[in-house]
């Protein structure tokens, strides 16, 4: 059980670098060579093949009736809700109000849990997502200020909406990955996901420019569908097998940090003493949110 632990664990790390990642790759694609529900379009519709033909090489599990009402509701919150308004909210206002929006998603999917599941919420967990919490919005005001939004009050509402909708995700999806394999779940959730975005998204897909296409774009356009999109949902779901949601949720955290090295490493920017301790703060909190609950302090044993 631990070695599977383990793996989730890696699993996650490995979805929040993609995501990290993902902030410097997607911002040289946006807006001048698609728009943002292009993107949605695209990498909805991508993700959803490579799902489909990775579960043709698998043995086909059978999906009750009912565990597909609850696909559809995973897909319309995951998928739909979820990238529809983080683009949409992303357009209105900064990426800073967008950034100190998400960092209360570990928050939220510890309330959904407790509150739909049942998980018992500890004092440790609950110090490591301040904690965290504490490191990301300290990394998040070490960049730009905010930039002149169009309507900011739009774009933080749907960003709040966004991050809800993704938490509450997180928890009623842990179930269905109880019962089924992370690639099962995923295929379907991409399908139905897909088809929920086509309204918002078909029309302004007819009008990408693909002959403008530089070869960075591709590659770019390449890593969101396969990296934040194929593998990175794969690994979040794949984890819940292990993990509760709480902890899945908690990993969003490392996505600042992730951004960050790489604009030290790759973009020249400076390594602050802020930075440092918010590194550390971050680190802290996965120490406390994945504690076992079977350790205990000297005080706890008195």
């Amino acid at each position: 059980m631990e070695k599977i632990k383990i793996k989730a664990h890696a699993a996650l790390f490995g979805s929040g670098l993609l995501f990290g990642a993902n902030y410097w790759i997607a911002k040289g694609l946006m807006p001048g060579t698609m728009q943002p529900m292009q993107i949605i379009f695209v990498r909805g519709f991508a993700a959803m093949i490579l799902f489909w033909l990775l579960s043709a090489s698998m043995q086909p599990l059978k999906i009750y009736r009912s565990d597909h009402i609850k696909l559809i509701i995973c897909s319309l919150l995951g998928i739909a809700i979820n990238q529809i308004c983080f683009f949409t909210g992303l357009n209105y206002t900064s990426p800073v109000d967008t950034s100190l929006i998400h960092a209360g998603s570990p928050l939220m999917v510890i309330a959904f849990s407790a509150v739909i599941a049942g998980e018992k919420v500890t004092t440790p967990k609950i110090a490591g997502i301040l904690a965290g919490g504490a490191g990301a919005i300290l990394l998040i005001l070490q960049g730009s200020g905010p930039a002149a939004a169009e309507n900011q009050l739009l774009g933080n509402t749907l960003i709040l909406i966004n991050i809800t909708a993704y938490s509450l995700y997180l928890v009623l999806v842990k179930p269905l990955m109880m019962k089924y394999n992370a690639v099962t779940v995923m295929k379907w959730v991409f399908l139905y996901g897909f088809l929920m975005v086509i309204p918002f998204s078909a029309k302004d897909a007819f009008s990408i420019n693909w002959q403008g296409f530089t070869p960075s774009a591709w590659l770019s356009l390449g890593y969101i569908v396969v990296g934040t999109t194929f593998l990175a949902y794969l690994l979040t779901t794949f984890s819940l097998k292990a993990l509760s949601a709480g902890v899945a949720g908690y990993y969003i955290y490392m996505q600042p940090v992730i951004a960050a090295a790489i604009g030290i490493f790759m973009f020249s920017e400076a390594l602050s003493t802020a930075k440092i301790v918010a590194g550390i703060l971050i680190f802290a909190g996965v120490y406390l949110v994945n504690r076992p609950a079977g350790i205990k302090t000297n005080a706890g044993k008195e």
